[in-house]
């Protein structure tokens, strides 16, 4: 769709999908596409085929899915990227898998540590990093320590692009069986940002709910970037 390729795959499918990466011991490199990323790549080659090279690309949003229906080419359902981390951190404590936790400010991803260890005690967590550093050097170094940990999932709470392309550098190096990027997740795992509700969620105004806590930060890109969406589903339609 509009350049990427998306996996069409249930929550389920997906989660059966990682558990192969993880036994298989190779690394891998998972993406959610969603409104924004989807206009974001129609204007970044490099960030196209980031996305495109990720061996795991789920649709992240209801207008995903909603634009694939009208396309001729439905996709299962939405995956939502908070909630495949909210069900790889409660797989991950039952099956013993390490985890590493990457970006967002030192107390945010120490409340996310503390929080699922509170709720899986027998969570393994490999380690800690907040997602700020400076020069090749210091973000070496973050490389090395992931690297090191032994980690069977990263997850990488870093805005995009940033974190597509850090992984695109990086995952190879750090050997990690499932690397997935997720953006503002730590914020809402840890109750700082709330969630829209079930119902709005299904609606697909989740945005909107985003949008309301945060009118001023993310009116430019729901009503002024992400308007591009529109253009480009009408050019994707014309030509099938």
């Amino acid at each position: 769709m509009m350049g990427c390729q998306i996996d069409n795959l249930s929550m389920e499918d997906t989660l059966a999908t990682i558990e192969g990466f993880i036994r298989s011991g190779l690394p891998h490199q998972h993406v959610v596409v969603n409104v924004d990323k989807l206009v974001k790549a129609s204007r970044d080659e490099q960030l196209r085929r980031i996305i495109n090279e990720c061996a795991l690309i789920n649709a992240d949003g209801m207008p995903v899915v909603w634009a694939s229906r009208l396309l001729g080419k439905p996709l299962k359902e939405r995956v939502a990227g908070v909630d495949l981390f909210e069900a790889l951190m409660a797989r991950a404590a039952g099956k013993g898998w390490r985890v590493f936790l990457l970006g967002a400010r030192e107390d945010v991803v120490q409340a996310v540590r503390e929080t699922y260890l509170r709720k899986y005690p027998q969570l393994a967590i490999a380690g800690v990093r907040n997602g700020y550093w400076n020069g090749e050097q210091e973000e070496a170094a973050v490389v090395e320590q992931i690297r090191a940990s032994g980690a069977d999932l990263l997850f990488v709470a870093i805005s995009s692009p940033k974190k597509e392309q850090f992984l695109g550098r990086y995952q190879a190096a750090m050997k990690i069986p499932f690397a997935m990027g997720v953006g503002g997740t730590f914020d809402v795992a840890i109750g700082k940002v709330k969630r829209a509700p079930r119902w709005m969620q299904k609606a697909g105004l989740e945005w909107f709910f985003r949008f309301l806590q945060e009118p001023r930060r993310m009116f430019r890109r729901y009503f002024i970037d992400d308007m591009a969406f529109i253009w480009l589903l009408i050019k994707e339609a014309a030509r099938r």
